[in-house]
């Protein structure tokens, strides 16, 4: 019996996409809260939690689209075609984000202002734009003789616009918690007062995708709500309803690394639920890994580069975070 190529290459790329929002996401997170500080203090203090790893964080994304050009070709064309805009838009506010986060340091106070405005609006738009790629691929693509004849605004409908709303309400709360367990004094003081309505939010969010997907994907709906299904997910509502509590009640001590363990179960199990629902379609609704996978000879030549790079990627992330570990005190860090 041989390696099924297919199911290893989508967990290598279902992997390095959950270390992209994981990573990405709390530091996409902070540009998200900078209109809530003012404090210019403060503010840098923010930007220094994440000033070592930052560029590195944005590996796992390069990763994720490398592979599915990779091993599923006629994936990448379509999501692709389908997505250029929003993609697009995404990779812009991140590149705009990076210019920032530099600038920001090194501008006179006369232009300090603007610097910060773009990286708030820079993070903004990538986070934005990655929810509504995600929601319009949930909706599906419309796909004939192996390419894509959909509209090129097909992405620009009410769910995928609800689904950057609700992504920016969880990075977020990854910022927040990232920065309450980073910070200390008056900086983690004001992340703890917005974790509180953050996390309302962000469970009013998932509850109103988990929503609006079966009522707007019947086949979703059948594979969530029938028998035995409805039983294997019952389990995941649960949890987030108990991490959703266990949060909040950290806050009321002295919370230190607890909620953001907890907001980092929550989008694990918003994840898997996504993974779940349109399993085993790459391409939804209909193609499946195994339709749009490349040769096995190519999958197989890639996979020994994989095996070879992701390691390194895994030590060198994991020896730079314990770097940089510990608190980040007002006037240190990034210069």
């Amino acid at each position: 019996m041989g390696i099924d190529l297919p199911l290893v290459w989508a967990c290598i790329i279902g992997f390095g996409l959950m270390m992209y929002v994981v990573m990405d996401g709390f530091d996409l997170g902070i540009g998200l809260l900078f209109p809530f500080v003012k404090d210019r203090e403060e503010r840098d203090t923010m930007v220094n939690t994440v000033a070592p790893v930052w560029d590195g964080n944005e590996t796992w994304l390069v990763l994720g689209g490398a592979a599915l050009m990779a091993a599923f070709p006629l994936a990448y064309a379509v999501i692709l075609s389908a997505l250029y805009l929003p993609l697009l838009l995404m990779l812009v506010g991140l590149i705009w984000r990076g210019v920032a986060f530099e600038f920001r340091f090194k501008a006179d106070e006369h232009h300090r202002w603007f610097w910060d405005h773009a990286f708030a609006w820079g993070s903004f738009g990538a986070t934005f734009f990655q929810g509504v790629a995600l929601g319009a691929f949930m909706n599906g693509f419309e796909v004939r003789d192996g390419g894509y004849t959909g509209g090129a605004l097909d992405w620009l409908a009410p769910f995928p616009i609800f689904c950057g709303v609700a992504l920016l309400a969880a990075y977020g709360m990854l910022g927040i918690t990232w920065l309450i367990m980073k910070t200390e004094g008056t900086t983690q003081r004001r992340m703890i007062e917005l974790a509180r309505p953050g996390t309302y939010f962000l469970l009013g969010m998932i509850a109103a995708v988990s929503l609006a997907t079966p009522l707007l994907h019947p086949a979703i709906a059948a594979r969530w709500l029938g028998l035995p299904n409805f039983l294997f997910f019952l389990p995941v509502p649960v949890l987030i309803a108990v991490l959703c509590w266990g949060l909040l009640r950290s806050l009321e001590g002295r919370p230190h690394v607890l909620p953001f363990f907890a907001t980092l179960g929550i989008l694990f199990l918003g994840y898997t639920g996504l993974a779940i629902s349109l399993w085993p379609n790459i391409i939804p609704p209909w193609i499946s890994i195994w339709d749009a996978a490349a040769p096995p000879q190519s999958m197989g030549f890639a996979l020994v580069g994989a095996l070879f790079v992701i390691p390194f990627i895994l030590v060198y992330t994991a020896w730079s975070y314990w770097v940089f570990r510990g608190k980040v005190k007002p006037g240190e860090g990034y210069h």
